[in-house]
């Protein structure tokens, strides 16, 4: 291994505890600024996404048709703060179907009524299964508890024509 020769570099000014008025890099601050706390550099836990109405989306969309000059729909991007991708997203909704294809909205769709009322009979009946196993269950315990007792139980009958 070779020792490592120093370089010449360019000596660098130490720090000195005093510093001249020219010297400094920031403005100086206001009484006002000195006692106003920074502001918070912390990162939310979940950014929400921004949501854009037809109105505002149409709005644009025509805002953008109606630019001639070289840049101007970059400008409009720009102020707008959005990206070409969700113009020519909201171009090709407007030629679909104009207003009604710009308010659809993202995510899962909502059941339908009919949906809803299937799921609803299904918890009925899964709740009235339940308490029959439990009815099942105590009739059980009263056939045991009276064959030990030895008290005869008379089921009724099941043809109901003995009246």
């Amino acid at each position: 291994m070779r020792k490592s020769e120093p370089s010449s570099a360019v000596p660098v000014p130490e720090a000195s505890a005093e510093r001249r008025g020219g010297e400094r890099s920031e403005p100086p601050r206001s009484e006002a600024d000195a006692s106003a706390a920074p502001p918070s550099t912390q990162v939310r836990a979940r950014p929400t996404r921004r949501t854009f109405t037809a109105a505002y989306k149409l709005d644009v969309v025509s805002q953008a048709e109606a630019c001639r000059a070289a840049g101007e729909i970059g400008a409009l991007l720009r102020r707008e703060g959005l990206y070409s991708g969700q113009l020519s997203t909201w171009r090709i909704q407007r030629k679909q179907g104009a207003l009604s294809a710009l308010a659809m909205r993202r995510g899962p769709k909502a059941p339908s009524a009919e949906a809803r009322e299937v799921e609803r009979l299904r918890g009925e009946v899964a709740r009235l299964s339940r308490q029959l196993e439990r009815a099942h269950l105590c009739l059980e315990i009263q056939k045991k508890a009276s064959q030990m007792l030895g008290i005869p139980l008379n089921p009724p009958p099941l043809d109901g024509g003995d009246s």
